[in-house]
């Protein structure tokens, strides 16, 4: 992508992750999905990586395994496990989020 289009997309996406409700998590690949280019998962954490700073609840991306790529991003491996579980997600024994119970699909 150029960075025209890659801005464009991080809109996209910024525009996505504001609408996660509280409690409940999505995918890179479903926000990718409902910005219009499925294959660019990938390219969302990039823009997710770029707005830890902004308010937006980051913290409710997850891969598609319910596993937390990302917490590397949240200054501690712990934060983005705590924010979660104070809204209430579960996770399984293997750390991971329970999608069936809290998944939203944009």
């Amino acid at each position: 992508m150029s960075p025209k289009k890659n801005d464009d997309f991080f809109s996209k996406v910024y525009k996505v992750v504001v609408k996660i409700p509280k409690g409940k998590v999505t995918t890179y690949g479903h926000i990718a999905e409902a910005c219009g280019v499925k294959s660019s998962a990938r390219t969302v954490g990039w823009a997710l990586n770029g707005a830890k700073e902004t308010g937006l609840p980051c913290h409710r991306v997850v891969n598609r395994q319910g596993l937390l790529t990302g917490k590397f991003h949240f200054g501690s491996s712990d934060l983005m496990e705590d924010l979660l579980r104070s809204e209430g997600v579960e996770f399984d024994d293997k750390g991971r989020v329970n999608l069936k119970k809290h998944l939203w699909i944009p």
